[in-house]
C-alpha cells in the first residue's frame, strides 16, 4: 500500500465514526452536501483531520505581516500592560523614596510647628469678610445705572428697536458708561489693592496670604465681568436694534436686564463655581448631599496629603538646596530641580484634583450650578496653547469673553489679543505668588509670559497630521511644565523667602525644620 492510498485510508477510517459528520456528507447523503457551505464545511474538516495527524508540517509562515510595533503595522498595539508597569515603578519607586526619606530625616511632619500668628490669622479672617464688600459696591453701582436706563428707557420714544440709536443717544450713552466705568475701576482697584498692601506688610504666613490674596483677585475678576456683562445689557435694553434682542441667549429670557440687577443675582454669582456673569445659569433641581460630602471628603484627604508631601519630601529639598543656590553651583542645582520636579508634580496634580474636580463640583452642587466643565483633558495637550485653555477653564473663558473677544472685535491681530492676554495672566500670577511670600522677583510673571513662545513652537507640532508631532509635542508641555516651570519657580521664590525671612527660619529650624512657604512641619533637617 502506497503513502497516498494509507493517507486516504486513515483520513476516511477518522471520519467514519461521525455518522451525519464528514463521511456522510462526503457520500452526499448530509443535508450540508449541497451548496457552497457544505463544500467549504467538508474542506476545513479535511484540514483539522490533517493538522491533527500531521503536527510538524502547519504552515506557520504563511503571509506578510509586520512587527505590531513597527511603523508599517495595520493595527496600533494596546499598552495596557506598559501603563500597568509603568504604575507599579512609579508606586515602588516612591515607596523607596519615602523609606529612604524618613530613614536620613526622619518624621517631620509637626502639627504645632506652624508659624500661624494670631495677627496673620485675624487680618486673613478680617479681609476674608471685607473683600466681599466691593462685591456689594458693585451692586450699588450697577443699581444707579438700572435705574437711570429704566428712566431713560420710559421717556425715549422708539422702543421698538427699528433703528439704530442716534448719535446723541450714543453719546449719552458712553458718557454714562464712563462714569460706571471709572466708579467700578476705582472700587476693584482699591478692593485690590489694600489687600496686596496688607499681605504683603503685615500677613507673614504665605498660606493665608495667598488664600487671601486669591480671594481678591476671584473678586477682582468677578466684578470686571459683572461690569462688562450689565454694560452690554444696558446698551441692548436701552437701544436695540430690530432682532438684537431676540440674539440674545435664550437662557437670558428667564431673567432680562434690569431684573438680574438683585442683591441675590449677584451673591449667587459670588459663590457660583464660575469667573463669568450672567443674569441666569443652567442649575440642578435638588442637592445631592451624599455627593457633596464624598468630594469634601476628598478635599480634606488631599490636603492632608499636600500638607504631608510638602513638609516630609518638599521641604528638606528646598532647604539643602539654599547653599547650592548660594555658591551658583550648577550641577547640584539641576540635580534639586530634577529632584524636587517629582515632588513638585505629584503635589501639584493633588492640588488640581482637589480644587477642581473635588472642591468646585462640591460648591457646583450646593448652589445648583449645572455647568460643571471646570477643565477638558489637559494631559493629553500637544501644544502649550491647548494645555492653556483646558487646564483652567473658568479662568479661559473670562480672559476669552472680557479681553481676547473684545480686542479682536476692535481689529486687533490674534497675536496682539493673545499677547495682551497673557500679559494680565502674567501680572496675576506675580501677585498671587509674589505678594504673599514678600518677594516681587518676576520669577512667575516670566514663567507665565514666555508660554508665548513656547505656544509658538509647540503649535506646529500639533497641527502636523502624523502622530509623531502631537507626541513630541505632549513631551514638549510636560518637560517645560514639570522641570523646567514649577520646580524653577519654587526653588526662586523659596531663596527669595529665605534670604529676606532666613534669621526667622533658622530659629524654627532649630526646634525643627519648618518651611512657612509650604506650610512644612518640624524636625532635624540632615543636608543631603
Amino acid at each position: 500500500m502506497n503513502t497516498a492510498t494509507a493517507t486516504g485510508t486513515s483520513l476516511a477510517s477518522s471520519s467514519t465514526p461521525t455518522t451525519n459528520g464528514v463521511t456522510q456528507r462526503a457520500n452526499g447523503k448530509g443535508p450540508a452536501s449541497n451548496g457552497t457551505n457544505g463544500t467549504v464545511d467538508l474542506t476545513e474538516e479535511l484540514r483539522r483531520s490533517f493538522r491533527r495527524k500531521y503536527r510538524h508540517v502547519e504552515a506557520v509562515h504563511s503571509v506578510s505581516q509586520p512587527s505590531c510595533l513597527s511603523h508599517d503595522t495595520t493595527e496600533t498595539p494596546s499598552f495596557l500592560g506598559f501603563r500597568n508597569l509603568m504604575v507599579i515603578m512609579l508606586v515602588v519607586g516612591n515607596l523607596r523614596l519615602v523609606i529612604e526619606n524618613i530613614q536620613k530625616y526622619g518624621v517631620l511632619i509637626c502639627v504645632r510647628c506652624h508659624d500661624f500668628r494670631r495677627t496673620d490669622v485675624q487680618l486673613g479672617l478680617g479681609l476674608y469678610f471685607l473683600i466681599p464688600c466691593h462685591l456689594f459696591l458693585a451692586y450699588l453701582i450697577e443699581l444707579v445705572a438700572a435705574r437711570q436706563a429704566r428712566s431713560s428707557r420710559a421717556t425715549s420714544e422708539k422702543k421698538d428697536g427699528t433703528t439704530s440709536p442716534t448719535e446723541d443717544e450714543h453719546l449719552r450713552f458712553q458718557a454714562t458708561w464712563q462714569l460706571v466705568w471709572i466708579a467700578h475701576a476705582i472700587n476693584v482697584t482699591i478692593a485690590l489693592v489694600s489687600t496686596s498692601y496688607v499681605v504683603y506688610y503685615y500677613i507673614h504666613h504665605p498660606l493665608i496670604g495667598t488664600l487671601t490674596e486669591m480671594h481678591a483677585i476671584i473678586v477682582w475678576l468677578k466684578t470686571a465681568s459683572y461690569a462688562f456683562t450689565n454694560r452690554d445689557l444696558r446698551h441692548a435694553y436701552l437701544h436695540p436694534v430690530k432682532g438684537e434682542l431676540d440674539a440674545l441667549p435664550e437662557i437670558y429670557k428667564k431673567c432680562p436686564y434690569p431684573d438680574n440687577i438683585t442683591i441675590g443675582n449677584l451673591v449667587y454669582f459670588w459663590w457660583a463655581p464660575t469667573l463669568v456673569y450672567q443674569p441666569v445659569y443652567p442649575r440642578t433641581d435638588k442637592i445631592r448631599w451624599v455627593f457633596v460630602a464624598k468630594r469634601m471628603g476628598e478635599v480634606a484627604c488631599l490636603t492632608v496629603f499636600i500638607w504631608f508631601a510638602s513638609a516630609q519630601y518638599a521641604t528638606p529639598l528646598l532647604l539643602n538646596s539654599l547653599d547650592k543656590i548660594a555658591s551658583l553651583d550648577y550641577p547640584s542645582i539641576l540635580e534639586r530641580l530634577l529632584k524636587l520636579s517629582t515632588i513638585s508634580l505629584v503635589i501639584w496634580l493633588a492640588g488640581f484634583f482637589a480644587l477642581f474636580q473635588s472642591f468646585l463640583n462640591a460648591l457646583a452642587e450646593v448652589t445648583r450650578f449645572a455647568d460643571r466643565s471646570f477643565y477638558e483633558p489637559w494631559w493629553n495637550s500637544a501644544s502649550l496653547g491647548t494645555y492653556w485653555r483646558t487646564w483652567n477653564k473658568p479662568v479661559y473663558q473670562f480672559f476669552r469673553r472680557h479681553v481676547y473677544s473684545p480686542m479682536r472685535s476692535r481689529g486687533w491681530s490674534h497675536k496682539n489679543a493673545s499677547l495682551l492676554v497673557f500679559l494680565l495672566s502674567a501680572i496675576l500670577h506675580e501677585l498671587l505668588v509674589g505678594i504673599p511670600t514678600h518677594n516681587i522677583i518676576g520669577v512667575a510673571f516670566l514663567g507665565m509670559f514666555l508660554q508665548l513662545p513656547l505656544i509658538q513652537l509647540t503649535l506646529p507640532l500639533e497641527r502636523m497630521k502624523s502622530a509623531h508631532g502631537r507626541l513630541l509635542g505632549n513631551v514638549t508641555f510636560w518637560v517645560s511644565f514639570t522641570i523646567l516651570g514649577q520646580p524653577f519657580a519654587a526653588l526662586m521664590y523659596f531663596y527669595a523667602w529665605q534670604a529676606k525671612y532666613g534669621s526667622v527660619s533658622r530659629s524654627v529650624g532649630a526646634a525643627g525644620a519648618h518651611n512657612p512657604l509650604l506650610g512644612g512641619g518640624g524636625g532635624t533637617c540632615v543636608p543631603a
